[in-house]
């Protein structure tokens, strides 16, 4: 006989229905008032190195620690030695996993240049920093919470130029914290704002005290100066060089150049009062005296003294006035003309004489 197979059982999947447990208690409402869950991974990373070349003296090296302390997304690293190009800074910031960099560099322990780069591509802008004043010089009211986001604040003037709106975008990815970064607490409680005067971009840095816009200074301060803008990083084509930048160092040799020639210019002034000295200063008065006394009295005897000296020289035939207006022509005989010059003359004389009675007359009497 032929067996036949039985056909094998075949186990069926029963799939039973899950069932939500109405007991388990649902999460509490949030209100708008409570502050934002902190997002785990932030999605804007740029991270900023901050470092400096040897030669800064301490006042730089204060500001430098300012800044680290208003940037939370900074890295550090450092000093670089001063005979290595800064091409190397790309190297540097790469192996640290910066994208942006913030590299001083001081010359001869009085002057400070910041450099301002994306890395590596560029662009990248040098500037002189000048009128430093770090927070703890200031001592300043206003206060923040550290590693707060700030607002960023610009003048009209950074929209109107080229220059100034690479400037501007450098700016705001250098000094911009980003969104949800570890480091960051998720408010903002502070402006830096950045204002452009006399062809130099200012620094400041307030505490938001109210809502209407009452603002605290906190610090630091500093001025921007910019020298040029390349089109790479730390090298690279210029694109814009500032035609009104003079070093600090020419600005020194001007002044003691113009030191060094105070002897010189002395001599000078010197020899040309010599030459162009009068013989004498007053010659219509013998000595001194004159100015002693009242000097309304004195005026009054020297006009009194002029009178009596004109009276005698008309006496002796020594003066001779000359007449207001002479007639040339020849149809008159010389005896008229000689006449109206006696009349004009004695015209004259009876002037001064009335005049000097009438000092006389106004002459206050000695007590």
């Amino acid at each position: 006989m032929v067996k036949v197979k039985k056909p094998s059982k075949v186990k069926q999947r029963i799939t039973e229905p899950v069932t939500k447990d109405e007991n388990v208690p649902l999460p509490p409402v949030r209100m708008s008032s409570d502050p934002a869950p902190k997002q785990v991974k932030w999605i804007n990373r740029q991270r900023v190195l901050v470092f400096a070349m040897r030669g800064i003296n301490h006042r730089h090296r204060h500001l430098m620690e300012d800044i680290k302390k208003l940037m939370p997304h900074h890295k550090t690293e450092s000093k670089m030695e001063r005979s290595k190009n800064l091409y190397v800074v790309n190297e540097i910031s790469e192996m640290k996993n910066c994208n942006k960099c913030i590299l001083f560099e001081g010359r001869k322990m009085r002057d400070l240049y910041m450099w301002i780069s994306n890395i590596p591509n560029g662009p990248s802008a040098k500037f002189l920093v000048e009128n430093i004043y770090t927070m703890g010089e200031l001592k300043m009211t206003g206060n923040c919470l550290r590693g707060s986001r700030p607002l960023l604040s610009f003048d009209p003037q950074f929209t109107k130029d080229p220059h100034y709106c690479l400037l501007k975008e450098l700016l705001v990815q250098i000094f911009g914290v980003p969104n949800y970064h570890p480091k960051s607490q998720p408010f903002f409680d502070h402006v830096y704002t950045f204002m452009v005067l006399d062809n130099r971009i200012w620094f400041r840095n307030y505490q938001i005290l109210s809502e209407d816009g009452a603002l605290a200074e906190i610090g630091p301060r500093f001025v921007l100066n910019p020298v040029k803008i390349f089109s790479g990083s730390f090298g690279g084509a210029t694109l814009w060089e500032n035609p009104k930048y003079i070093s600090p160092a020419k600005l020194r040799q001007a002044y003691s150049r113009k030191a060094g020639n105070k002897y010189e210019n002395r001599i000078e002034k010197k020899a040309l009062y010599e030459a162009t000295k009068p013989e004498t200063g007053y010659p219509d008065i013998e000595g001194a005296d004159f100015f002693k006394g009242n000097p309304i009295e004195k005026a009054k005897e020297v006009i009194i003294k002029e009178e009596i000296e004109n009276e005698t020289s008309v006496a002796e035939g020594r003066f001779v006035k000359k007449p207001v207006f002479s007639i040339k022509s020849s149809n008159r005989p010389d005896k008229v003309i000689r006449r109206k010059q006696l009349k004009a003359k004695s015209k004259l004389i009876s002037d001064q004489i009335k005049k000097r009675k009438q000092f006389k007359k106004k002459k206050p009497s000695k007590m």
